[in-house]
């Protein structure tokens, strides 16, 4: 699984905006999950932020092997 983080608005319409660099970084077609979070305050921001580079530090190389095999598709 790929993340991706970004701070946007929701439009009158109800519509979202994906800034162009991540929404690259997804192939069409592609199935995402969607999480909203409103009401976030600048020490909210900076507590996720300080979370996610803890976890991504202990992120090994050697750990995209577990990706593979969750997408590998298993024989017959």
């Amino acid at each position: 699984m790929k993340t991706a983080d970004f701070r946007g608005e929701l439009a009158p319409n109800g519509q979202i905006a994906v800034p162009p660099e991540i929404a690259s970084q997804v192939p069409p077609g592609e199935q995402i999950q969607v999480v909203l979070h409103w009401g976030i305050s600048e020490d909210d921001i900076a507590w996720r932020a300080a979370g996610r580079r803890q976890f991504e530090a202990a992120y090994a190389d050697d750990d995209s092997i577990y990706e593979v095999l969750i997408h590998d598709t298993p024989p017959r």
